[in-house]
């Protein structure tokens, strides 16, 4: 398979969308997909930009991504979220998920991170095995905590 990988452009948006609801979907998470494709280039390509995005392109077509942004730790110092890498169903297999991981780590290097993190779920064996096998320490005894939107408000109500 011929593909390239390029930094992201806000008329690749659209596209990018429509792998992230492939994501969801496969996640059985269809229904949680809140952004939108002007989310996506407002925080993406507007005055403040929130995310980098590289993708992954065969005949013009977005057929990966992978979405990272900036984070600190107070251990560490500056760290890179990547917030998913995707790559589309039919082109999984043929060495596309490592390039883009490779993308993200030269671009983290490049920044001088301390760390790059991400999560994964815990029944994507797969996924588990392909980071695994690139070196990553996937990180079993700690657990991911939330707050989502009504979470937020109700905590700004009782806290009044």
């Amino acid at each position: 398979m011929d593909y390239i990988i390029r930094d992201a452009v806000a008329d690749d948006m659209p596209q990018v969308m429509g792998l992230i609801k492939e994501l969801a979907k496969f996640e059985k998470e269809e229904h949680a997909v809140e952004v939108t494709v002007d989310d996506l280039v407002r925080d993406g390509f507007g005055e403040k930009k929130l995310f980098h995005c590289f993708v992954a392109l065969s005949r013009e077509k977005i057929i990966g991504i992978a979405l990272v942004y900036p984070r600190y730790s107070t251990w560490k110092g500056p760290v890179i979220h990547l917030e998913d890498l995707i790559v589309s169903e039919n082109a999984r297999g043929k060495g596309l998920g490592s390039a883009l991981l490779a993308e993200v780590v030269k671009y983290g290097y490049s920044l001088g991170v301390k760390r790059i993190c991400w999560e994964v779920l815990d029944w994507n064996d797969p996924a588990i095995d392909f980071y695994e096998s690139k070196g990553a320490r996937v990180m079993r005894d700690w657990d991911v905590v939330q707050l989502d939107e009504k979470g937020i408000q109700n905590f700004i109500e009782n806290t009044k």
